[in-house]
């Protein structure tokens, strides 16, 4: 009998059950994918990692899980991995900022782990530059996927895919009493956006924010992954803060763009994700995305 031991982690939050919820393995046990697979969908959170050697000394590898399948890359399961591995002394880590370099199956991932007083205090990815696709031309249907009056979705700006590894279908909305009443509609989301790749992960957002701190006020739907609603996506963030930055919907200084993305906010878990944008020569050049997390609770599981 093999036992397993994890952590379990709230992540883009300071405050314990805010955030997002995440398991992480730390024994570096090879398992099978399927088993991977099925431990994730026992723990029912939105995402579990197992963390395995790297190819060097200096490099962990990443296998990320939602209860329904593996992701290429992920943002919040990225920073809480850090956070745990630099706080707990499995990882080294020196005062101020440390690079660390995660392998996850879109490549290698750059994290910045920041140390102050003794304290990690906070992490960050650096994430790849994102693929913007062609906007979705019906906005009457979206409109009826999200339970809003078509009136409800800002015609200001394209209804539009962005994927930095993992493609999210990015919707402008009008107002937060609009985003406070959406009710995705899984009928119209099977029938219309469920057979395509691009198409199926749901990330509605608006420019009205419930904390005065916040830029964006965001919510993300994805029945596909086995997640009907996430309190913090952090590898749409970065693609987020392209999309606002593309579309001029923030301000910058001297092509470097920062912005806080409030979500989980309807789900009682509120998370606070910081989005870093860099463009030189009207090319985007550097995305990251970063946070606070705490450890929540640790335990054994027998194989």
């Amino acid at each position: 009998m093999k036992c397993l031991r994890y952590w379990l982690l709230d992540v883009f939050t300071e405050q314990p059950f805010g955030g997002n919820q995440l398991a992480v393995f730390t024994d570096e046990v090879l398992l099978p994918t399927e088993t991977m697979q099925t431990i994730a969908k026992e723990l029912n959170l939105s995402e579990t990692v197992f963390v395995l050697p790297g190819s060097t000394p200096s490099s962990k590898r990443l296998r990320i899980f939602t209860p329904n399948t593996e992701l290429p890359m992920a943002g919040h399961p990225t920073i809480g991995t850090a956070y745990l591995l630099a706080a707990k002394g499995m990882i080294p880590v020196s005062p101020g900022s440390n690079h660390y370099i995660f392998e996850e199956n879109v490549g290698n991932i750059e994290v910045l782990i920041n140390q102050i007083d003794g304290k990690i205090t906070t992490t960050e990815m650096i994430q790849p530059i994102p693929t913007f696709y062609e906007p979705y031309s019906n906005p009457e249907k979206i409109a009826e996927l999200l339970s809003l009056d078509i009136e409800d979705i800002d015609n200001r700006y394209p209804i539009q895919t962005v994927s930095a590894g993992v493609p999210f279908l990015y919707i402008p909305v009008r107002t937060l009493h609009a985003m406070n009443n959406i009710q995705l509609r899984l009928d119209i989301w099977k029938d219309e956006f469920s057979k395509l790749e691009e198409t199926s992960h749901i990330f509605a957002f608006t420019l009205e924010t419930t904390h005065k701190e916040s830029h964006v006020h965001s919510r993300m739907f994805a029945p596909a992954m086995g997640i009907s609603e996430d309190p913090a996506t952090g590898s749409a963030s970065g693609p987020l803060g392209c999309y606002i930055v593309t579309y001029g919907l923030i301000e910058g200084n001297q092509g470097h763009y920062h912005m806080i993305s409030e979500q989980g906010i309807q789900m009682n878990r509120p998370s606070f994700i910081s989005i870093k944008i860099q463009k030189k020569h009207e090319m985007f050049h550097k995305v990251s995305i970063g946070g606070a997390s705490i450890i929540v609770g640790t335990g054994e599981l027998y194989l």
